[in-house]
């Protein structure tokens, strides 16, 4: 999925169950140096070499690894079978029309000559003609997308995360998560603040922190105005796939 504010977020989750000596045993990132951050490109030949590009972990550790594009990326289901077929995987979904809004005002803010979202999302407005293949569209097609993962990996090892619910229960959604992980809940309630000038959750490094580590400068800007008419002729785009993405993974996300 695109990189955007859940992303960012989960990145200080993964520190909160890091302990300061974990980081693997030796090597780069390794000894006492904390943890340690990388993407692994799932087109990097040869599932060994993938594997070997993962922290050293123990048997009481588990390895995390986030990036946002593989959910959608055509060869990762493969490829991460290959490397290991028992990866457990998780997915923040959120309604697909906010988040296309989202990716283009990210997108904007670093190329401000781009065509606008109306221009971009139809190939013809006055027939309701959406354009699926612009990538902020294509990406909100979760029940194509998860086909691919399910030709490799079954449902019960995936689990999908309400980027809806992540803001206004995010200890709810990280206990989910954490059930499903089969951990130990560490993260409760107790270590969210909510940041009404982002107004997005942050996240205490323990229950006592007095500066909870909150979202950066760059991630969670507000959105652009959209004509209210495109937005529900996406809608009305999005339904079918939604619908069929519900009864796929048997939870209904609430989008419309």
């Amino acid at each position: 999925m695109i990189r955007d504010w859940q992303s960012a977020w989960y990145e200080e989750v993964d520190d909160h169950y890091r302990g300061p000596n974990d980081g693997g045993g030796g090597g780069e990132g390794g000894g006492g140096g904390g943890s340690e951050k990388r993407e692994i490109d799932m087109i990097t030949d040869g599932p060994e070499g993938r594997a070997s590009l993962m922290p050293r972990t123990v048997g009481s550790q588990i390895t995390l690894e986030k990036t946002p594009s593989y959910f959608v990326t055509q060869e990762a289901p493969r490829r991460i079978f290959n490397m290991s077929r028992d990866t457990k995987l998780i997915v923040v979904v959120r309604n697909p029309v906010t988040r296309a809004i989202s990716d283009y005002t990210q997108t904007l803010s670093k190329k401000p000559d781009i065509p606008t979202f109306e221009g971009l999302s139809f190939r013809n407005r006055t027939l309701g003609l959406v354009d699926a293949s612009w990538n902020a569209i294509r990406i909100g097609l979760y029940a194509l997308h998860l086909e691919s993962w399910l030709r490799y990996f079954p449902l019960a090892q995936i689990h999908f995360v309400s980027g809806e619910r992540l803001i206004t229960d995010p200890a709810g959604e990280m206990g989910r998560v954490q059930d499903f992980l089969g951990v130990k809940r560490l993260i409760t309630d107790k270590h969210f603040y909510f940041n009404k000038t982002k107004g997005f959750p942050c996240l205490k490094k323990t229950e006592s922190s007095l500066l909870p580590r909150c979202l950066g400068k760059s991630k969670g800007r507000t959105h652009v105005q959209i004509d209210p008419e495109v937005i529900d002729q996406l809608r009305e785009f999005y339904r079918p796939y939604n619908i069929k993405f519900y009864e796929a993974v048997g939870q209904d996300f609430r989008w419309e």
